[in-house]
């Protein structure tokens, strides 16, 4: 990977509909040449895809949070990732190191929805500790690039 590359997955970040004409253009080469280069990253495993972003407060989820959650001994992490993906309200979920094992970025309708999942999670899945910090505003979002 060279330094175009670089500066065609930093475009192909800040916007994945660029037209191959526009992101040669910025990056200084055709059209095609652009075009060839993003399929060979796609085969190359470096773009894993193209998503749409959407913005959770626009479906009435405005209350986000950070769940930091503490699993049982006994539990197995693949059976809470199974389903906490299952969760329409967590949006990402990292196994993190430290005194938790996971950090879960929700998105609820409001405090009521917060409170039944943080309830779901300890009753049904296997959480014994959870710490909950609401997100008042995001000042950086961005995806890795």
């Amino acid at each position: 990977m060279d330094a175009i590359d670089r500066e065609i997955l930093g475009e192909l970040v800040r916007n994945a509909r660029i037209s191959y004409r526009d992101l040669g253009a910025r990056v200084g080469l055709s059209a095609n040449a652009a075009a060839e280069r993003v399929r060979r990253l796609r085969r190359a495993g470096v773009i894993t895809g193209f998503t749409a972003t959407l913005d959770p407060g626009a479906a009435g989820r405005r209350l986000h949070a950070l769940v930091e959650v503490r699993m049982g001994a006994a539990d197995t992490n693949d059976s809470f990732e199974a389903a906490v993906a299952g969760l329409e309200a967590v949006t990402d979920a990292d196994h993190v190191t430290g005194r938790f094992d996971y950090q879960l970025r929700v998105a609820c309708h409001d405090t009521a929805e917060l409170d039944r999942l943080l309830r779901h999670l300890k009753t049904q899945l296997g959480v014994v500790e959870t710490e909950t910090r609401v997100v008042l505003r995001s000042a950086v979002a961005r995806s890795a690039a």
